[in-house]
């Protein structure tokens, strides 16, 4: 049975990848990569920033966001997409437990056409005046409540 993913849309930056796919290692979640990413999976920053956990975690890259988009739809799997233009708080949304949250590029987020693919538009509400939280601690938040209503597979 698939279990909760974390999908990253063009990364761009090694570091919040890495970080990402530790705490995936952690939590038991797998991590969708969507290329082209930023920077060259071998970066030293992605290592350094994922250490020895990189090899503990399930990660699959997809060439494209079609390539992605026809596995997601084969799997049957629901996309919930991280979006600071969502009006659904993160906590509102009820999860399923082989739901893919997708997070957008660090610099640009998901394109209108990605946008639209996805069942569910979620987001951490902050400070009116602040633009949005670091990417890897989005993932964290919001696979942190997922697991917490879907029950961690330990």
């Amino acid at each position: 049975m698939p279990k909760l993913s974390i999908a990253l849309y063009q990364p761009d930056i090694a570091g919040n990848t890495g970080t990402i796919m530790r705490l995936a290692a952690c939590l038991g979640l797998t991590v969708e990569v969507i290329e082209p990413a930023g920077f060259d999976t071998s970066d030293r920053n992605l290592k350094r920033s994922g250490m020895d956990y990189l090899s503990m975690v399930t990660l699959r890259r997809h060439i494209d966001w079609n390539h992605f988009e026809a596995w997601r739809r084969e799997s049957g799997r629901r996309l919930v997409l991280a979006s600071t233009k969502a009006a659904l708080p993160y906590t509102e949304l009820a999860y399923l437990p082989d739901d893919i949250l997708l997070f957008g590029r660090e610099s640009a987020g998901v394109p209108d056409h990605v946008h639209e693919r996805a069942e569910a538009r979620i987001l951490i509400p902050m400070q009116p005046e602040q633009r949005s939280i670091n990417v890897a601690m989005s993932a964290a938040m919001i696979a942190g409540e997922a697991l917490r209503q879907t029950g961690f597979d330990t």
